[in-house]
C-alpha cells in the first residue's frame, strides 16, 4: 500500500505543470538600497528577506538585482535582462536616486510605469516600495514625487509599501556614516517591515503558478 502511494506521488510530481514546484523566485529590482551598499555579505535586504521567509517555512529565492546609483530609467532599461530569470514575483525599489539628482518627477513616473507595465504584461505579481523626496527640494517637487507611488500602485493594481525607509531615515543609529544608506541594524528593520508584504506577494505568486 505504501509503495503504491509513493509511486502515485512520483507520478503526480513528474507530470506537474512547469513552475508549480520549487522555490518561489522573487526578483528584487532596485538601487544601492537593494544591492546592500556598505553592508557585510548576507545583510543585504534581499538576503534578510529570504532568511525571514525561510524561517517562516516559505520556500523562496530572492534575486538581488540592485545596482548602486541606478535611476528609475536605468532600472527600466535592464529589466528585460532581469526577467530572463523568469521570476514568479517582483519587488520594485527605484526612485531614490532620481530624487537625489532632482530628476523631474514626471520622468521618474514614466520610467516606473514602464517597469510596472512590463511586469504586468508577464503576469508577475509585484510589490512597489515607495520613496519620498528629500524635504529640502521644495514643496512642489516633494508633492509631485511622493504622489508617484500610490498613483502607479493604483493604476497597475500592485501591492504598495508606502515608504521603504520608514523608521530608519535620518536616524544616525540606523544609518551608515553617509546618512543615506542603512547599516545592518537599519537593514534589519526595513526587512522586518517589508516581510508581511513579501509573504502576501508569495501567496499571489503561488496562485499564479497553479493557474498556469
Amino acid at each position: 500500500m505504501l509503495t503504491r502511494h509513493f509511486l502515485a506521488l512520483l507520478f503526480l510530481l513528474a507530470f506537474a505543470p512547469p513552475g508549480t514546484c520549487g522555490p518561489v523566485k522573487i526578483l528584487m529590482l532596485g538601487t544601492s538600497l537593494t544591492q546592500g551598499y556598505g553592508l557585510p555579505p548576507g545583510v543585504e535586504i534581499p538576503a534578510l528577506l529570504q532568511a525571514k521567509l525561510k524561517a517562516a517555512g516559505v520556500d523562496s529565492k530572492v534575486i538581488n538585482a540592485g545596482v548602486s546609483g541606478d535611476t528609475s530609467t536605468d532600472a527600466a532599461s535592464r529589466l528585460d535582462w532581469s526577467l530572463a530569470d523568469h521570476p514568479d514575483a517582483a519587488i520594485v525599489e527605484v526612485g531614490s536616486n532620481d530624487a537625489l539628482r532632482g530628476i523631474p518627477p514626471a520622468e521618474t513616473e514614466r520610467s516606473i510605469s514602464t517597469i510596472l507595465a512590463k511586469l504586468e504584461a508577464q503576469h508577475v505579481p509585484t510589490l512597489l516600495l515607495g520613496m519620498k523626496a528629500p524635504r529640502n527640494l521644495g514643496s512642489a517637487y516633494v508633492r509631485s514625487f511622493d504622489a508617484i507611488y500610490p498613483r502607479l500602485a493604483k493604476r497597475y493594481g500592485t501591492m504598495l509599501y508606502p515608504f521603504l525607509l520608514e523608521g530608519v531615515v535620518l536616524n544616525p543609529k540606523l544609518n551608515q556614516a553617509d546618512g543615506m544608506h542603512p547599516n545592518p541594524a537599519g537593514a534589519k528593520i526595513i526587512a522586518e517591515h517589508i516581510f508581511p508584504y513579501a509573504k502576501a506577494l508569495v501567496r499571489k505568486a503561488r496562485v499564479r503558478r497553479t493557474a498556469k
